[in-house]
């Protein structure tokens, strides 16, 4: 099945590196062109306004990746409240109100359009040291769920990828700890670390007109760990 994007202007967040990078190259193979902006998803009165510009720059927007994500390693009785909004204000309130101003600004009008939010498969199981994170995913996936209930109406598809474990430069340093790598490898059925192409061309499809029945899916995209 060949993926077609052509036509389609997308917005990627988090796309300066990893998962999001992977996600901007993948969709500009087929629309040919990407164009950088700056923003902190977390400066919630900024994001109509950089959702504005594209448009005007680029065109209405018929896809949105929310890919930016942090994560914390504590245990549960030493998260603290600093790191708690650190986390949630990114991975859950910066992500939806991202979610809301591409929706009110050009696809609810439009009755078109396709979300993909980036959850995690601690979205859907829990993992040591994991406490805030966990809790900033599984609210993700609810959020997606809820969305789509909302946004139907308005022809608007949202679906959720959540990946295990996947090797990029923030996560290359930690996975050199010989124990913890053999414990992401163990606990995964394939054996094996998901790479950025892999969360990609997952995203790529539910982008995709050939996924315009899919919405209010979260697709695992790792390795069977949540199957266990």
């Amino acid at each position: 099945m060949d993926i077609r994007l052509d036509d389609k202007v997308a917005m990627v967040t988090g796309a300066a590196s990893g998962i999001g990078l992977a996600c901007a190259e993948m969709l500009a193979e087929s629309k040919g062109t990407a164009k950088g902006y700056q923003l902190d998803v977390t400066d919630v009165p900024r994001i109509a306004p950089t959702v504005s510009r594209i448009r005007e720059e680029l065109g209405e927007i018929d896809v949105l990746v929310c890919s930016a994500g942090v994560n914390i390693r504590q245990v549960a009785h030493e998260v603290t409240e600093e790191a708690w909004d650190f986390i949630n204000n990114v991975n859950i309130k910066g992500l939806f109100f991202c979610n809301q101003a591409v929706a009110v600004q050009s696809m609810i009008p439009r009755k078109s359009g396709a979300i993909i939010n980036i959850a995690s498969n601690m979205s859907l199981v829990g993992g040591p040291k994991r406490t805030a994170y966990c809790a900033s995913k599984g609210a993700v996936v609810q959020l997606t769920r809820a969305e789509t209930v909302d946004w139907a109406p308005y022809n608007i598809r949202i679906n959720a990828v959540a990946p295990t474990w996947v090797l990029t430069n923030l996560t290359r340093e930690l996975l050199k700890d010989r124990a913890f790598s053999d414990y992401i490898t163990g606990n995964t059925p394939l054996h094996r670390l998901a790479t950025v192409e892999d969360v990609a061309t997952a995203v790529c499809f539910l982008a995709s007109d050939q996924a315009s029945m899919i919405t209010g899916t979260i697709l695992p995209v790792d390795g069977g760990w949540t199957a266990q």
